[in-house]
């Protein structure tokens, strides 16, 4: 029975097999036994969960890994909070390693900042607690109502690259683009190596639609402006000394490297690896540039689409990633792709967590941009 002395218990929220198993290696690692529930989709494909133990009383953690069915995996963790929450539990706290949505974190012109209505979606649904590993934006931590444990990913990168990589003396840390040069200037400064940023890639940065106001009209109408048409269609004169100044279009430069990768072995870092063509054009630009090995570094590996196929295809020597996210298919796909164990960090801070231990040992050495 999946009761400890100090009574919690460990459940998991997803309905496949496939995304459990990180769940059974965190309660390997504390000892005890996944709790008795039963997760599935009706006929109608309707979430439906169904808690065959009492939880009265008891601080329950819920393991929630994201498989590429993003929505089907945040119904699985609602239903599962409220029926707990429903069942007297005494505190409901998600083990959510990679937290969907977290991309969606800043307002995109009329978009909506999604990250922020699944935090109050999971609140109400009865959660006090999350632990989860290398947010896209720290900042998204300010959603929540309760507390926000995000660890870090970064410890066990490093030491795959210190013990995996032969020569990684060698190496140089690569930003893939100017967003990324904080992550790649810490795991750098850990590993006293070099650091290169790349830059002018082709994709639009998320500061570039950050709202409405950076998206003006680029031309300016002399006679009237166009949000001061009125209903009959006719233009209201500009008011008297209103000049509004002229928007110059962006212009990307080509792609460019900056610092010296001719020779060595080039790491990219990031947190999150998913279409991988922006990685793909990377690798070759410094193939070009003379780096003989390229390494990819990420936490969260969810290698969409045919990213299996481009990364075999590819200059890309190896990509490693952890198993926040199931990725076991993509493996088989391409043999590129290694995984790192994070179980032990996750089973920690349960532990920690239900002891009323404090959580700073699992952030010694761990600074703000890492």
């Amino acid at each position: 029975m999946n009761v400890t002395k100090s009574g919690y218990r460990v459940f998991s929220a997803n309905s496949t097999a496939a995304c459990t198993e990180l769940a059974k290696k965190i309660t390997e690692r504390l000892g005890v036994e996944l709790g008795k529930s039963v997760v599935f989709q009706a006929s109608n494909r309707e979430t439906r969960v169904d808690v065959k133990e009492s939880v009265r009383g008891q601080t329950i953690f819920i393991i929630q890994t994201i498989p590429r069915d993003v929505n089907t995996a945040i119904m699985e963790l609602l239903v599962m909070a409220y029926a707990l929450k429903t069942s007297c539990a005494k505190n409901i706290i998600g083990v959510i390693p990679y937290f969907p949505y977290s991309k969606q974190c800043k307002m995109r012109k009329r978009g909506s900042i999604v990250c922020k209505l699944l935090a109050s979606m999971l609140a109400k649904a009865g959660l006090t607690h999350i632990i989860t590993m290398d947010l896209h934006q720290k900042e998204v931590q300010g959603f929540f109502s309760f507390p926000v444990d995000n660890l870090r990913a970064s410890p066990f990168l490093l030491q795959y690259i210190q013990e995996e990589i032969p020569d990684y003396r060698n190496a140089i840390i690569v930003a893939k683009s100017p967003s990324a040069a904080k992550r790649a200037q810490s795991y750098a400064e850990r590993l006293r190596l070099g650091l290169a940023v790349m830059h002018g890639e082709a994709q639009c940065a998320e500061s570039d639609m950050a709202d409405g106001r950076h998206s003006p009209p680029c031309v300016r109408n002399p006679t009237g402006h166009p949000g001061l048409e009125l209903p009959s269609g006719k233009q209201q004169a500009p008011f008297p000394g209103i000049e509004l100044p002229m928007m110059m279009a962006k212009e990307k430069p080509p792609i460019t490297v900056v610092g010296d990768v001719g020779g060595r072995i080039a790491i990219i870092v990031d947190d999150i690896i998913d279409d991988v063509e922006d990685f793909v054009a990377a690798a070759e630009i410094l193939k070009e540039r003379g780096a003989y090995k390229i390494y990819i570094m990420a936490t969260h590996g969810l290698l969409s689409a045919d990213a299996p196929r481009l990364i075999e295809e590819s200059a890309i020597d190896e990509v490693v990633v952890t198993n926040t996210v199931p990725h076991e298919v993509q493996k088989l796909q391409c043999p590129k792709i290694k995984t790192v164990d994070v179980s032990m960090i996750l089973a920690e801070a349960i532990r920690r967590i239900n002891n009323g231990e404090s959580m700073a040992y699992l952030f010694r050495n761990i600074t703000v941009d890492d």
